[in-house]
């Protein structure tokens, strides 16, 4: 019969068609702000957009005339679906700063991370299996996840990112449960959406902790040169090869709109990736490819990062200030790079509802329920300070401590209007504990 609307009229006539695994397919609170946050009044400290504006035009342009002079050709045909030799190679070079010591071959090249991440669940996860994610995890993470019909276990973390004691404890209840746990996801620098980072003795705890039991790690590492005071940590894969999927991606350090990633998985694992990327979609972009590769060889692009690095402290330091102007004592992460902070507000006040009040205000934000596999999260908030200017993020913060204020002198007069349980589980509390 399909599905129908509350008035019988059938919206989708092929609803009793779809896959089991489609149910888990739905539009992420993240995906809904957009269509508000994009307009020019609203001030959005939602969307995680990098500031491509800081790019130079001219050597865009020159990288792509480039490409269609030299290579025109080879840039607009199949290419082989572990990607381009040269770029690669240029891919080891760049993980090489983190310490992670690879060769091309052992490099596949994806349509952006969350491709790569796609192509890993694809490999990994049966329906029922467990996944194991800090406590929040990226919005996209979850989504792929859901898609393929996974149950993700929250562990909790604190400033110094996942705790160990923690994570032993919720494989051990997984254990006991007799389920399979298939892999532990993190964002071990500046993670999204809590910006914290994992310290660098708990990254060899963790590493332990998943060999001894058997589990995958698939360390997500977008943001880890966008560092602010000190660079992070080296990368948990630099530690070893045996158990670490490493996913990388342009996006964030030269632009998202080429969507060029990838992963660097032990060598069996490898030889399915290329299998499943082959299989989703043939080859990756050879264009995007060669103007990535071309970029890199032509351009003082580490200058670029260190130009990134310093707009976004700039915009970190400016929505930090703000916000202890506006609510002062006010509970937030202070991240030591990336793009986000996280936010716990007062008892009783809950971001999921509150949002469409500060979009009357002209202000937008990530409620943190986008951010767990549960119901969790309504007494959080992501704010993102990577693409407005400070003067916007100064005036965003206004807007939004309005809201809040407001909110809270409801709740004083009237009561609570939420019935949260999470009330006791601040990610972003004082230590010892974040979640």
């Amino acid at each position: 019969m399909g599905e129908t609307n509350t008035q019988g009229i059938i919206l989708d006539p092929w609803f009793d068609h779809y896959a089991e695994r489609s149910s888990g397919l739905s539009a992420s609170e993240v995906r809904s702000l957009f269509a508000v946050a994009n307009r020019p009044e609203v001030v959005s400290l939602a969307g995680g957009m990098p500031y491509v504006r800081a790019i130079s035009s001219d050597q865009i342009k020159n990288t792509m005339a480039r490409v269609i002079d030299n290579s025109g050709p080879e840039a607009l045909q199949y290419g082989p679906g572990q990607g381009h030799p040269l770029l690669r190679e240029h891919i080891t070079r760049i993980m090489a700063l983190e310490g992670i010591a690879a060769r091309p071959d052992d490099v596949v090249v994806t349509t952006g991370s969350q491709h790569g991440l796609d192509l890993v669940a694809r490999l990994f996860i049966n329906p029922g299996d467990i996944v194991l994610a800090e406590s929040p995890s990226y919005v996209g993470a979850l989504g792929v996840f859901r898609s393929y019909q996974a149950d993700v276990r929250h562990v909790p973390m604190d400033e110094e990112g996942i705790i160990p004691s923690a994570l032993t404890d919720t494989i051990e209840a997984a254990q006991s449960e007799g389920r399979s746990i298939k892999m532990i996801y993190l964002i071990p620098n500046f993670q999204n959406p809590a910006g914290v980072t994992l310290s660098a003795a708990r990254r060899l705890e963790i590493i332990d902790i998943a060999e001894s039991a058997g589990i995958l790690i698939v360390e997500d590492n977008p943001y880890g040169l966008l560092w602010f005071d000190q660079p992070a940590p080296p990368a948990m894969r630099a530690a070893g090869d045996k158990g670490i999927i490493y996913l990388g991606s342009f996006s964030k350090t030269l632009a998202p709109g080429l969507r060029v990633g990838w992963v660097v998985a032990p060598h069996g694992i490898r030889e399915k990736l290329i299998l499943a990327n082959e299989a989703a979609v043939l080859s990756p972009s050879s264009f995007s490819q060669l103007v990535v590769a071309d970029y890199l060889s032509h351009n003082d692009w580490q200058s670029q990062i260190t130009e990134f690095r310093e707009l976004y402290r700039e915009r970190r330091d400016a929505m930090v200030t703000a916000l202890a102007h506006e609510l002062p004592g006010i509970h937030h992460t202070t991240p030591g790079g990336g793009f986000f902070l996280w936010l716990t507000l007062p008892d009783g006040l809950n971001s999921k509802e509150m949002l469409p009040r500060a979009v009357t205000e002209l202000v937008a934000y990530t409620p943190g329920t986008a951010f767990f596999a549960d119901s969790r999260g309504t007494q959080h908030m992501r704010l993102a300070f990577c693409y407005p200017t400070p003067e916007r993020i100064a005036e965003g913060v206004s807007r939004l401590a309005k809201v809040i204020r407001e909110e809270v002198e409801l709740i004083n007069t009237f009561g609570p209007t939420s019935t949260s349980t999470d009330r006791t589980e601040h990610v972003a509390s004082p230590p010892p504990n974040l979640a």
